[in-house]
């Protein structure tokens, strides 16, 4: 399983690439760019991977990619599965602050952009209450070209500005330098892991991905991923089973979501699930459906 560390082919003519697609499902590997990815989701669902940290996304959200942060929109297994007739759809704006667009962020009426840039450089989510706004504006520099395109760009920048904090997509100490061999290492590992997190993973198993001892696999994936790696795979289990929990499929009870997550017993879930999550399976629904005004009392 090979991982492309993406080059992107800019065009003579533009300094912001604009793309739309429409597909079965998003690009299945992790990758990384120099560039920063602005993207909307506008039809799908599935776990974003950014670095060391993992985000549900849906459709409406919208996020900001730092340049060269390893990341994959891991699409839901049911996008996956033969005549599903499940389709993603998702806009996204690509740029080089280090590139092209080098002169422009160094002007001082733009300077600040610069700083924002440095001040996110993992990237964020863009907080829901502005994903409508920011939406709108993306779709202005999509369908724009030539100096209105620049002007639409900067003034999404602006609404950037504006939304003041954002949930970063990993901590400011993650490091995405990594070489390119290394990096292509790590992904393997990481889309291994994200491939087959339903079934029994040993740690000798991911060892041999990694072509490493057990003992070295375990220094590297914490000094690459600051997390150890029966925490990395809990919490990509548990991130699917809050999915499918309230998914609104009513064959799939907690025992089921457990085992298809991969836990192999329903007390080691509802441990893990606690510890990652703060409050029991249980509860999780209670909370969601009772945030969703769906929850009925007398049930």
């Amino acid at each position: 399983m090979k991982v492309l560390p993406f080059t992107l082919l800019v065009p003579d003519d533009k300094s912001v690439i604009s793309e739309q697609v429409e597909l079965p499902h998003f690009y299945p590997y992790l990758h990384r760019h120099d560039e920063f990815q602005i993207t909307w989701i506008q039809k799908g669902e599935g776990t974003l991977v950014a670095g060391n940290n993992m985000h549900s996304f849906q459709s409406g959200d919208i996020f900001m990619i730092g340049a060269n942060l390893p990341h994959l929109f891991k699409s839901n297994p049911e996008y996956f599965e033969v005549d599903s007739g499940k389709q993603i759809s998702a806009c996204s704006l690509y740029f080089n602050p280090l590139g092209k667009m080098e002169s422009l962020f160094n002007l001082p009426e733009t300077r600040n952009y610069k700083t924002f840039l440095q001040n996110n450089k993992h990237g964020f989510k863009i907080p829901a209450a502005h994903t409508a706004q920011i939406a709108a504006k993306l779709q202005m520099v999509h369908q724009s070209s030539g100096a209105g395109l620049l002007f639409n760009f900067l003034d999404l920048f602006d609404n950037f500005i504006a939304i003041g904090d954002a949930e970063p997509l990993c901590p400011a100490v993650y490091s995405s330098d990594i070489s390119e061999n290394e990096g292509i290492r790590l992904s393997n590992i990481l889309n291994y892991i994200m491939q087959n997190y339903h079934t029994p993973i040993t740690l000798e198993h991911v060892s041999d991905v990694a072509y490493m001892t057990p003992p070295a696999f375990c220094r590297y994936f914490k000094k690459h991923t600051g997390r150890k790696f029966i925490s990395f795979l809990n919490e990509v289990r548990i991130n699917e089973a809050c999915k499918n929990l309230i998914s609104g499929r009513k064959a799939d009870c907690i025992s089921g979501v457990a085992y298809n997550a991969g836990f192999n017993s329903i007390t080691n879930f509802n441990r893990v699930f606690k510890s990652v999550t703060g409050i029991s399976p249980k509860d999780y629904i209670f909370n969601y459906k009772k945030v969703n005004n769906t929850y009925n009392l007398s049930a």
